[in-house]
């Protein structure tokens, strides 16, 4: 396998406005392949690193490079948001659109996909999720655990080369989990999971990082 860095984070300082240090220097670096799981306390700033890492906020100090080039403005941005697909912890902040297939067909259509290239699209990750049946269903009537499927399902849709997964399986009946543990074991060949679910970590990455004072360490033993 080619050792291609897709994330490389140098040295980087994050505050918040009310003061608080959540980042002190931290370093971390992700490469084609790799399957990382990230743990942590609350508030110690899993999801801050994944908003830093598509552009959603800004670092204090410190250098954030993906895919080689170093990013620090909103277009450098835009490029890893169609390459690196966030997750968000909740579905409702990633389904926008009044059915599960106008929220699948957003993004392809976004990037210019044809009608036809898109109903195709659907139709596929419709069928890896499970969703297949759904796709007329309005998108706020759906179960919690349809509508993660669905949140996830917009990514996959994009065909994204890594991914940032916050939370995937938090509140998620056994058989919802074990859908989304196989589909990015299957189809998923470089991503990042938050979770405080250590047994689907067990499962779903090859390393496991833990952030503490600020700080990235490796974890020894999954």
């Amino acid at each position: 396998m080619d050792n291609i860095n897709i994330v490389d984070i140098r040295k980087l300082h994050f505050s918040y406005h009310h003061g608080q240090e959540i980042f002190k220097g931290l370093n971390f670096s992700l490469n084609k392949g790799d399957k990382v799981g990230i743990i942590g306390s609350n508030g110690s700033g899993k999801t801050t690193l994944f908003h830093i890492i598509v552009g959603l906020i800004k670092p204090i100090k410190g250098d954030v490079y993906i895919f080689d080039k170093k990013r620090t403005n909103e277009k450098d941005f835009f490029e890893v948001r169609q390459k690196i697909g966030l997750l968000f912890q909740e579905s409702d902040d990633q389904l926008f659109c009044p059915t599960v297939e106008e929220d699948i067909a957003f993004g392809p259509l976004n990037i210019g996909k044809s009608h036809e290239e898109v109903k195709l699209v659907v139709k596929d990750v419709c069928e890896k999720f499970s969703l297949s049946g759904l796709e007329r269903k309005v998108t706020y009537r759906l179960s919690g655990g349809e509508k993660r499927l669905v949140a996830f399902a917009t990514l996959a849709a994009m065909n994204p080369e890594c991914l940032l997964l916050d939370e995937p399986t938090s509140g998620l009946d056994e058989a919802t989990t074990e859908r989304i543990l196989r589909y990015i074991k299957n189809h998923v060949e470089t991503y990042i999971v938050v979770s405080h679910d250590f047994e689907f970590l067990k499962d779903a990455v090859n390393k496991i990082f833990f952030i503490k004072d600020g700080k990235m360490n490796l974890k020894e033993t999954l």
